[in-house]
């Protein structure tokens, strides 16, 4: 997806052996994924309605449940970090980890390999976090990647806004298009932005946890790289899609 005579190219010599957090963060969502009882994979949840109680009980245990959440339970209180490593369908997993490999590499580059892992971890939980107070009555569980991801996406959008992004867009029958990364990303937003402003609490994308994790990581990434460790000059190009 990456461009690797020049996006990848200051990843290898800025990080030996890779992005090896982002590739770590998908191996891991992607095991958990497969041993889970969503996959389909493993007899050992069973079929039928029994599959589907094994399905539900994993949700809700590992997902965010924003009522149990806002209460101040202690375990409820991890769940934001478990909650980024659960997915509910090979879909939301497979454009979740597009994302992330597409602008997870770079970003981890920039940052080093320990500030992104706590960037990755800290924008989700607040991602997670935000939707949950928003919505704290909610009994319906949130689970994915994607707050941590739209985290990434706004710390990319900060330090990489030129780097062209190879995009598809629905209404322009799927061509694909190659424009800056900040045209790309703020578009990106404003539909996130727009659906959050119309979706429920109930079941469907958490978009307002898109929102919130975009926000965050743009902020962060302007609070500490705005001195000069920006990329100002127009970088290698990346592939992605414009939805995650």
């Amino acid at each position: 997806m990456i461009d690797r005579r020049g996006a990848l190219l200051g990843v290898w010599r800025g990080a030996r052996g890779g992005p090896t957090v982002t590739y770590g963060l998908i191996a891991a969502c992607c095991f958990l994924f497969v041993i889970s009882p969503v996959s389909g994979f493993n007899p050992g949840f069973g079929t039928g309605d029994e599959l589907l109680a094994a399905q539900g009980t994993y949700f809700r245990r590992w997902g965010v449940v924003p009522t149990e959440l806002m209460s101040g339970e202690p375990r409820a209180l991890l769940t934001p970090l478990t909650a980024l490593f659960v997915h509910g369908s090979w879909l939301h997993l497979l454009g979740n980890m597009l994302f992330l490999y597409v602008f997870g590499a770079m970003t981890e580059e920039r940052m080093g390999r320990f500030a992104f892992a706590l960037f990755y971890l800290g924008t989700g939980y607040l991602a997670l976090l935000g939707y949950a107070a928003a919505h704290a009555h909610s009994e319906q569980t949130l689970v994915g990647a994607s707050g941590a991801i739209s985290g990434v996406l706004g710390a990319f959008l900060f330090l990489f806004p030129r780097a062209r992004v190879t995009s598809l867009f629905p209404f322009l029958f799927f061509l694909p298009l190659r424009f800056p990364a900040w045209i790309v990303l703020i578009f990106w937003f404003v539909l996130q932005w727009l659906a959050a402003r119309a979706a429920g609490a109930g079941p469907g994308v958490a978009y307002l946890a898109h929102v919130v994790g975009f926000s965050v990581g743009f902020l962060y990434a302007w609070g500490r790289y705005r001195g000069g460790d920006r990329v100002k000059a127009q970088a290698a190009a990346t592939e992605g899609e414009s939805q995650p």
